[in-house]
């Protein structure tokens, strides 16, 4: 009689368990993009940060400020102006800088709304808000053709 070619085999023996460590070079590729892609992110925010500190700082300054020193919140603008923009932007014309004004702030300064600064009243409650309120909707990175 034949004998069954089953009966010369041995029993299944499980396989030892697959060690995950050392990783496979995909799991090493991701690991370098995700801490590459980390350390981008907070670069970004970092950079992000400190180009957004001198409008805070600002911010912080107009605390100190009197309620009607249209005088210096306008000094707080023209800083921030040359921050953000350039020097020639902010020793414009009165007439230019108050449409430059205008462009940044998203809020309609005129000429002769801007022209008591230049002069010895200087102490306008109504332009002080409407400066104090520029300084908080000035405009960092919107391109700006004058």
């Amino acid at each position: 009689m034949q004998t069954n070619p089953l009966d010369g085999l041995h029993d299944v023996i499980a396989p030892s368990e697959v060690a995950w460590w050392p990783l496979a070079p995909i799991w090493w590729l991701i690991i370098v993009f995700l801490v590459a892609l980390l350390v981008v992110g907070l670069v970004l925010l970092y950079k992000n940060q400190q180009f957004k500190k001198a409008k805070k700082q600002a911010i912080k300054m107009i605390q100190n400020v009197a309620k009607d020193d249209a005088q210096a919140l306008h000094i707080i603008l023209k800083r921030l102006t040359r921050h953000y923009y350039n020097s020639q932007l902010a020793s414009q014309p009165l007439a230019q800088w108050s449409e430059s004004l205008s462009k940044l702030c998203g809020d309609t300064f005129s000429y002769d709304e801007l022209m008591p600064l230049y002069q010895q009243q200087n102490n306008n409650a109504e332009l002080a808000a409407k400066l104090r309120n520029a300084i908080h909707n000035f405009k960092l990175k919107e391109s700006i053709n004058v």
